[in-house]
């Protein structure tokens, strides 16, 4: 049954008008009509299904059946806070962390980001990412998107998780000692990672003395050097694999049943 988003779905029997991209998407491109069933999703994890009355170019008329369970979330909380990459990068990466699990993407510049957005350029940016990971969720079938939040500045992130008790980590290229492999399965699973990903160029030894300050571990993904994008993945792809939901075994608190 194809997934489509909505703002909220209703209860069951009522109506529920579907407008803009995802009215045009049924049909226009699926060529979807009176009848056809259909999986709704939206932003609270709440889905139902329900089937399409009326449809047309502008929008899709549609009756809730009944209301469905949605898919457990992993057990651990993950909240990606990645620097400014340019444009492929970044939408590769909002996709594939959002099919990975992750809660929230918190996205920032520093020193050495390439990308410098304006106000009107970050509300259009953060708009676009959100629209991505939208798209990449009802592919993944999680149970909703993650939070995708407007740049900032590493500061101002350092100042927002400074007393956060989750585990705060970020990626350095200049740790030698501590690995995120060892660090996973030499500590227990823990509700909430926050990790930080800096830029194509890295972090300055200054910013990276300034995260140490604000709490935040530094540790290394090997010796091989990764591009921003696909450090980010592995980071995401890791803490599920180990804590996580890369599994088709139950897991509790990141303990596999």
């Amino acid at each position: 049954m194809r997934r489509f988003f909505v703002d909220r779905i209703p209860s069951k029997g009522e109506l529920l008008t579907i407008k803009g991209a995802e009215a045009g998407h049924i049909h226009r491109v699926l060529r979807m009509g009176p009848g056809v069933r259909i999986l709704l999703m939206d932003e609270n994890g709440s889905r139902g299904e329900a089937v399409i009355e009326a449809a047309s170019r502008l929008e899709v008329r549609v009756r809730i059946d009944k209301a469905l369970p949605a898919p457990p979330t992993s057990p651990v909380k993950i909240t990606l806070c990645q620097a400014l990459l340019k444009a492929g990068a970044m939408d590769l990466m909002i996709q594939k962390a959002s099919e990975l699990g992750v809660h929230e993407i918190q996205t920032f510049s520093c020193e050495r980001t390439v990308i410098r957005l304006n106000p009107e350029k970050s509300e259009r940016k953060t708009g676009h990412w959100r629209e991505i990971a939208v798209n990449a969720s009802k592919q993944s079938n999680r149970a909703a998107p993650p939070r995708v939040t407007p740049p900032c500045t590493l500061a101002q992130l350092v100042e927002r998780w400074r007393n956060e008790k989750s585990l705060k980590l970020f990626l350095w290229e200049d740790e030698d000692t501590k690995d995120l492999k060892g660090l996973l399965r030499g500590s227990a699973p823990v509700e909430g990672v926050v990790g930080i990903v800096g830029p194509e160029g890295g972090f300055s030894a200054e910013e990276a003395a300034m995260v140490r300050k604000g709490g935040f571990t530094s540790v290394s993904l090997g010796r091989r050097t990764l591009r921003s994008e696909t450090a980010a993945i592995a980071f995401l792809a890791i803490l599920q694999y180990e804590w996580g939901d890369l599994s088709l075994q139950e897991c509790i608190n990141g303990v596999q049943e």
